[in-house]
């Protein structure tokens, strides 16, 4: 059994979405992605609610950038009043009870909110240093450190590798 103690999907897709919400061009398509591939049960969206999602993105990424805890409590604590986030257990479709951030019936712009907003609450509450955005200059890739030892400091290994071996590079042209 996979367990992730850091927020869940709720974070993983909070983590994406403020990562979507930086490209320019994304798409309803885009966001449609982000939320399925974390297992969202989600209808089709239109250009209006992808808009609405990614502003939403914009103003989740913020938490991910936060330098202080007090500054990311803030952040996640206003997200959740924005949100009306209401965690409640949910059986439905056979599955085994689950969270629902939501109330049934919530459209799905109401139904992204919520969940990034409890997921990225339930982060903030067991380690708050889990939260990152890439270090590689230029890269703006929002995640969540699910490492053993907490350090994470690259969305990638390949970010990881860019930097490390032009840092590499760098040393060998001055010695």
């Amino acid at each position: 059994m996979h367990f992730n103690p850091y927020g869940g999907a709720g974070a993983q897709v909070a983590a994406d979405l403020a990562t979507l919400s930086q490209r320019d061009g994304a798409t309803a398509d885009d966001v449609l992605a982000v939320g399925r591939a974390h297992g969202m049960a989600l209808p089709r969206i239109d250009h209006a609610q992808a808009e609405r999602i990614l502003a939403w993105g914009r103003q989740v990424h913020r938490v991910f950038t936060a330098t202080t805890l007090a500054e990311r409590v803030d952040l996640v604590n206003h997200l959740l009043e924005v949100s009306a986030c209401r965690p409640h257990i949910s059986r439905h479709n056979g599955k085994t009870p689950h969270l629902h951030y939501s109330c049934s019936g919530a459209e799905v712009v109401e139904r992204f909110s919520a969940y990034t907003a409890g997921g990225l609450a339930h982060v903030v509450c067991e380690d708050s240093d889990r939260l990152g955005v890439c270090a590689r200059e230029g890269c703006d890739v929002a995640f969540v450190d699910t490492s053993r030892n907490g350090r994470r400091r690259f969305c990638s290994t390949r970010c990881g590798t860019r930097v490390n071996v032009a840092d590499h590079r760098a040393r060998q042209l001055t010695a």
